[in-house]
């Protein structure tokens, strides 16, 4: 008894030593998993979206394992996003630049020498004209990287096909030829909730397409119908068609297919047609055959 208080003292210093020791070592066997995935993450930068973190870090299927295949999908969500950003970039960087030197071309041409008013008015025009499309590419980017659904509207989406029809020009309006199919008993049914002139603009681009891709005496069938409760538009064409092969890249800002190269576009329209669409809560779908037609159908 006189030493019971000595070896209490003892025992309890000891005890508190012995667990700090095996906590270190336990703490840091479990905690190793972390401090590697922290290790791996730390050396990911911009330049190297392609590493992945080591899911097999832990030899269990537990927090760390899940931990590790979240920073991964993260990791691909941001290389699709920078590479696309790169692709966007690149591909602005070309379209902008060929307008810009055909302009520069015809300019430096018309100062070589003197000329008769004729060639400088022809000149002038085909400068008229580089610019026009500078323009179109330019409000083209900036409605497809700003598009947003400000001032919203109730719109009656067969009144806005007639009057996106109204808005083509002459030669180009009598060969759009809309069809009202099936039709609800209250017309109400046929609003939706948006963006009047964002929707006006996507409507406006797949009709361009149609006539822009098709013969110059082949109408474009618009169809309008209301079916379970949803509101469909399609837009049918008889043109060069699209082959099975791009189909699935017409939706990437800049992409065109070779047979379409030869007429004049930038690719932007039907990313934003899209984009607006599905700003509205729609989806936009492109059916096509190669040198029988397109189809493009917005469902709401």
């Amino acid at each position: 008894m006189e030493h019971l208080a000595t070896m209490l003292a003892g025992i309890f210093v000891s005890s508190i030593v012995v667990i700090y020791i095996a906590g270190r070592v336990f703490a840091g066997k479990a905690l190793a998993p972390i401090a590697a995935v922290n290790d791996q993450v730390d050396r990911i930068t911009t330049q190297d979206l392609h590493l992945r973190v080591n899911e097999g870090i832990s030899n269990e299927q537990d927090e760390i394992t899940r931990l590790a295949r979240t920073f991964n999908r993260m990791l691909e969500r941001l290389e699709d996003g920078f590479e696309t950003q790169r692709t966007f970039v690149s591909n602005a960087s070309h379209e902008l630049r060929t307008p810009l030197t055909a302009t520069i071309g015809e300019l430096q041409v018309l100062l070589n020498r003197e000329r008769e008013p004729a060639a400088y008015r022809e000149g002038l025009a085909s400068v008229l004209y580089e610019l026009q499309q500078l323009k179109l590419l330019i409000n083209n980017l900036l409605d497809l990287t700003q598009t947003n659904s400000g001032n919203t509207e109730e719109i009656r989406l067969d009144e806005l096909l007639w009057e996106v029809r109204e808005a083509l020009a002459p030669d180009q309006r009598l060969r759009v030829h809309i069809t009202l199919g099936e039709l609800p008993e209250e017309a109400d049914q046929l609003e939706i909730k948006g963006n009047r002139q964002l929707l006006s603009r996507a409507l406006v681009n797949l009709l361009d397409n149609a006539l822009k891709y098709s013969p110059e005496n082949q109408p474009v069938e618009v169809q309008f119908n209301y079916r379970h409760g949803q509101r469909q538009i399609r837009v049918q064409d008889h043109g060069i068609g699209i082959g099975e092969k791009e189909l699935p890249q017409i939706f990437q800002p800049f992409f065109r297919a070779d047979n379409a190269r030869a007429v004049t576009g930038h690719g932007v329209g039907l990313p934003l047609a899209r984009k607006i669409v599905q700003l509205h809560g729609g989806e936009l779908r492109i059916s096509s055959q190669l040198g029988a037609g397109t189809l493009a159908e917005v469902v709401f």
